[in-house]
């Protein structure tokens, strides 16, 4: 892979809803020309990498019933990370003119030209022969119900332009893990599994609406869409339908994967801390929605708490 172009990059900027803060550690600890390519690849924002894997992992137990092998957790990890590095990559790339015009995405690497269209597609050429090169261990059944994911991961980032809704179809795609864990641990799509992930579709369709309102002054500018931009004031109504949705579709899932009463008490944080979102989220304030969608990687860990003693 060659080197990023030449050119300096431009300093950060500062305020609240920037994607990349003054210093961190990519940074501090990585050469200069690995920089770009660690942000192209949201190296230095892990967050989205938890939000897929700890779904994933909650279905690997829920479905198999037992603590999963040592290998599909390495396995399902390795994909999140991959997955979810190769889906930023192809955003950024269809979205490099918009992300210039972006406050909040104005620093990353295509927007300010740290790093080049083709060096951005080598990057992204190998992030999927390494997410091909796990596919090599899994069930054949797996590798096909992964493999038609990948054009609804290309799409993903041109539905901005065309409908108001590209936060349920990420959604779908972001959660795909627990589909493919259930049939990598069962053979088949167990019930349990589709209404785990329904259960995800709606939390993703919240957490990712109230992100949305971050950009939503931009968006309307540029003429792009999203939930955000079509529920303008309405926003808290329609996450509270999305978080109180999310709870219905994890309870149907607990019962029928036949979990113990630990699952369905580990609900109870799960469903405070969505109510605690929509008490500090203000359609009109775009300043908490970046730390409000970060809070959400504590409900990926109880539901992964909550699976892990469901099977107790």
């Amino acid at each position: 892979m060659s080197p990023p172009c030449n050119r300096p990059l431009a300093p950060p900027d500062t305020t609240d809803l920037n994607d990349i803060p003054a210093r961190d550690w990519v940074a501090t600890r990585l050469p200069r020309t690995w920089q770009p390519y660690a942000r192209l690849m949201r190296l230095d924002r892990p967050i989205g990498t938890w939000l897929t894997l700890l779904p994933a992992l909650a279905a690997l137990l829920l479905s198999a019933g037992r603590v999963p092998e040592v290998r599909l957790v390495l396995v399902f990890t390795l994909g999140a990370l991959l997955m979810r590095s190769a889906g930023c990559s192809i955003n950024d790339i269809l979205d490099r003119r918009f992300d210039a015009q972006v406050n909040r995405t104005r620093q990353r690497p295509l927007a300010n030209g740290s790093l080049s269209l083709h060096q951005a597609l080598a990057c992204l050429g190998i992030q999927l022969l390494l997410a091909a090169a796990l596919l090599l261990t899994l069930q054949p059944l797996t590798v096909l119900l992964a493999l038609c994911c990948l054009p609804l991961t290309l799409i993903y980032p041109l539905l901005k332009r065309f409908t108001h809704w590209p936060q349920a179809f990420l959604g779908a795609v972001f959660n795909w893990g627990v589909l493919m864990a259930s049939v990598e641990t069962t053979g088949t799509l167990q019930p349990s599994a589709l209404a785990l992930w329904l259960g995800c579709l709606f939390w993703q369709l919240g957490y990712d609406t109230l992100y949305a309102y971050s950009d939503r002054e931009d968006d309307l500018r540029m003429g792009l869409r999203s939930t955000a931009t079509l529920f303008a004031g309405h926003g808290k109504a329609w996450i509270a339908s999305f978080y109180a949705t999310t709870l219905v579709c994890w309870c149907i899932a607990g019962v029928l994967a036949g979990a113990s009463p630990g699952f369905f008490i580990l609900l109870l944080p799960i469903a405070l801390s969505l109510a605690y979102q929509l008490g500090q989220f203000s359609p009109d304030d775009p300043g908490p929605c970046n730390q409000l969608f970060r809070s959400n990687c504590h409900i990926g860990v109880l539901l992964l708490a909550g699976a892990s003693v469901a099977i107790v």
